[in-house]
């Protein structure tokens, strides 16, 4: 039965309000940073927007999965959806007015990331009640290609939009948001028994205890933080388009969704013929492709070379995103999902953002094709260590776990 259909109605509502909340989130990110640079004009203010946004998720990371734990998870996603829905109308009522402020940018993208970092853990907990544990990967698969889609045509959108202003853009979005979070409230689940202990400094580090005691949730999480911490590139794609491949803004924006193009054709194929053996030499096997694409693209002059290099790069990341994704799933019980989620959330989210400073960091330290091809090499590098420190990860053979 196909698990995206009519006949699954739960994990079809829970696939739609994940692309519609995707795509409201990035055309409001698009219409914020245009709006923001053209009243102040200062890239610095793009900057802070970025990390005001990122700041909720190292404050409130660990929270939001203990309540993904306690509370029910659709409640959350709803909370989340409204908080976002509210921010975006009062920027469209401010952009209308003239009132818009870069204190009011700031602060409703505070809220914005606040609702984030608490949607994150809630709604990726959810996905493993919503099908059979044996169609998992297949609806990982699924969830990804719809958010590499909504980040691909969310910034397209919301810029054909704002022609017509950005009060606009804003109040689309908010529409998304609000049909995101009826949808998720309408999925519905087995009942489950929610824990009512006391709150302690054990049961909010919890996810991170059982993670420190299982080697292969362990080893997947730490992979992903090392080798993308080192392998990320996107920092460095304005000085590609511009100074090296020539091609200018047009060759930028191509460069910047390669690594989603490949990500989607990879989660279709993956839909169809899921991997289901040897799925940690897989996984292994597609973090050394990352990294040999890393270091083509660092080398290349060619233009078609790059892309095609990137977008081999996003569809191995992929295949590692689903295995690994899955591996987590499948070896947490229900009752620890929302915490070890939230910590998994805080690594990517940690590995995205310091791989960025790293990059340019290591490019104004040795140039920017030195930087690139040192990045690819040291995710070979992290690859290699990986398979020695953590043999189990590496010899996992199939997805399937005994955990409920």
């Amino acid at each position: 039965m196909p698990i995206l259909s009519s006949k699954n109605p739960a994990f079809t509502r829970f696939w739609l309000a994940e692309t519609a909340t995707v795509l409201a989130y990035q055309m409001v990110v698009v219409a914020v940073g245009w709006q923001t640079y053209e009243l102040t004009n200062s890239a610095l203010s793009l900057g802070l927007i970025g990390l005001v946004q990122v700041t909720p998720v190292f404050l409130f990371a660990l929270i939001a999965g203990h309540a993904a734990d306690r509370y029910d998870r659709r409640r959350i996603a709803l909370g989340s959806q409204l908080i976002q829905f509210l921010v975006a109308i009062t920027f469209a009522v401010a952009s209308l007015t003239d009132a818009l402020s870069t204190v009011l940018v700031y602060t409703g993208s505070f809220f914005i990331g606040t609702a984030q970092a608490f949607q994150s853990p809630s709604v990726r907990s959810l996905l493993p009640a919503l099908v059979q544990r044996t169609e998992l990967p297949r609806a990982i698969a699924w969830s990804g290609a719809a958010r590499k889609v909504a980040v691909i045509a969310g910034p397209g959108l919301g810029g054909v939009i704002y022609l017509l202003g950005p009060d606009h853009v804003y109040a689309i979005s908010a529409v998304f948001f609000l049909v995101a979070g009826i949808l998720f409230t309408s999925v519905s689940m087995p009942a489950r028994a929610r824990p009512r202990a006391p709150v302690t400094l054990d049961t909010l580090f919890g996810g991170i205890t059982y993670i420190r005691r299982h080697r292969v949730i362990f080893g997947a999480i730490s992979l992903d933080l090392f080798a993308m911490l080192l392998g990320g590139t996107a920092a460095l794609l304005p000085i590609y388009a511009r100074d090296i491949l020539e091609m200018g803004p047009s060759g930028l924006g191509l460069l910047r969704a390669a690594p989603a193009v490949g990500a989607v054709i990879v989660s279709l194929i993956f839909v169809r013929a899921p991997i289901t053996r040897r799925v940690g030499r897989t996984m292994f096997v597609c973090i050394a492709i990352f990294g040999v694409a890393t270091i083509v693209f660092g080398l290349s002059r060619s233009f078609a070379l790059s892309l095609a290099a990137l977008i081999v790069l996003g569809g191995a990341d992929m295949i590692s995103v689903v295995i690994r994704t899955s591996l987590i799933q499948l070896e947490t019980p229900d009752e620890m999902r929302g915490r070890v989620t939230a910590v998994n959330s805080l690594f990517t989210n940690t590995s995205n953002q310091l791989g960025q400073f790293e990059s340019g960091v290591a490019a104004a330290l040795f140039g920017t094709v030195p930087a690139v091809v040192i990045g690819g090499i040291g995710t070979l590098l992290v690859a290699a260590l990986w398979m020695r420190w953590f043999p189990g990860l590496y010899q996992r053979d199939t997805l399937s776990s005994r955990i409920a």
